[in-house]
């Protein structure tokens, strides 16, 4: 990750807009800012969210609030909860969340 260009600024998140992300079950929302050619966003995962794809993108994840379950294409499967965090490159290994009971991310990708 190269970050250039980019002026101090402060986010209020919760005036970035929302966009709705339909999974399998359950829905994401996400609130989205760009900063060069960062996306960093702050999801929030419904109670029994399944997300319907694999994903190839790399991304640095911090669990805020609730347990998320990330599973990888080869099978294995990690529980993570408030203070745990996950990285991963692009195309590296293929990865999908649910959640149960709902959770809440701030992700960097």
């Amino acid at each position: 990750m190269q970050m250039h260009d980019i002026g101090f600024g402060v986010t209020d998140w919760a005036a970035v807009p929302v966009t709705e992300h339909p999974g399998v079950s359950g829905v994401a929302h996400w609130r989205t800012q760009h900063f060069g050619s960062l996306r960093v966003r702050m999801v929030t995962y419904s109670p029994g969210y399944l997300a319907d794809h694999w994903c190839r993108k790399g991304h640095i994840l911090l669990v805020l609030d609730g347990q998320l379950d990330t599973e990888l294409e080869d099978g294995r499967t990690f529980t993570l909860r408030p203070g745990h965090s996950y990285q991963v490159a692009d195309h590296a290994e293929a990865h999908r969340s649910s959640t149960a009971g709902g959770a809440r991310l701030f992700i960097v990708d």
